[in-house]
């Protein structure tokens, strides 16, 4: 394959295609070759072709969640890569630097971002925003290597959806995944204490959280409670006998009323406000 030349736009943008390399189509159930630790290093963003055919639903129906990677560490990309695309309802559509992010989110439109929280290009929490400001934003899960990471508050405020550290085992990454695809939050149990802990000063349920909570309906008090739990849609509808349209649109109305970006950020009202009991040894 010719390298591309300097007058081609797609190296005055940094980014790096591959142009000859055309996927063979696989019989069904064949797994994808990995994509080797050299072949991602030759690039500083990677796109990635069809993953083929995603899980069937108990419907029926094929769903495929397109998840993109940005971390500074192409290694750690070439992982986070490897472990996520081995879920064959999972895809993963690039991985990128802090940089490019923004750009690949609107080429490529996927549903989850993974996002280190610290880069030396453009930090996460910068890049969170502007990924946030974009129309119809894809859910953003924070990569961490401390559950201690001081920036935890503040990606929180900037809207993200999830906190995960970066040693989390294989299959809790692919269910997080899921989750933050079916519009769940996701916070590794370190990372919930530290944000809990950060936000409850252990003093009894908070005055102002109270008040906001007395804005809801019973049913979405009850909604919002197993929200602070961190449990998803499905789990929550399971848990009140509701359909999982019905939580949606439940939760759309308790953010709206509650003033909160998203669901961790309810989550933490609903802990404030004394609405979610401590479990036996959840204590830092």
């Amino acid at each position: 394959m010719n390298p591309v030349g300097d007058s081609d736009p797609r190296r005055t943008a940094g980014v790096h295609t591959r142009r000859a390399f055309r996927p063979r189509a696989r019989r069904p159930g064949t797994d994808r070759r990995p994509r080797t630790s050299l072949e991602t290093a030759q690039t500083d963003h990677i796109e990635r072709g069809p993953a083929g055919p995603g899980a069937r639903t108990e419907e029926g129906t094929i769903t495929t969640t397109r998840v993109l990677i940005v971390d500074d560490e192409i290694l750690v990309r070439s992982g986070l890569g490897l472990i996520v695309g081995s879920a064959p309802d999972l895809e993963v559509v690039g991985d990128c630097s802090g940089g490019q992010a923004e750009q690949c989110v609107l080429r490529l439109r996927p549903h989850v971002v993974l996002l280190d929280i610290r880069m030396p290009d453009l930090d996460g929490i910068s890049v969170l925003r502007r990924l946030r400001a974009l129309p119809d934003p894809p859910a953003v899960a924070m990569l961490t290597t401390f559950d201690t990471d001081e920036y935890i508050g503040t990606a929180l405020r900037a809207g993200a959806a999830g906190f995960l550290l970066k040693d989390t085992a294989p299959d809790q990454l692919v269910h997080a995944v899921r989750v933050l695809a079916a519009g769940g939050n996701i916070l590794s149990p370190t990372v919930t204490r530290t944000v809990i802990g950060g936000y409850v000063d252990g003093g009894g349920p908070d005055a102002e959280a109270a008040g906001l909570a007395r804005s809801l309906t019973g049913r979405e008090l009850d909604v919002l409670a197993l929200l602070g739990e961190g449990l998803s849609n499905a789990e929550i509808a399971d848990r009140l006998f509701l359909g999982t349209g019905t939580v949606k649109d439940h939760i759309s109305a308790i953010l709206g009323k509650l003033g909160a970006a998203n669901r961790v950020q309810a989550a933490v009202i609903a802990h404030r406000a004394g609405l979610v009991r401590p479990k036996p040894g959840d204590g830092a």
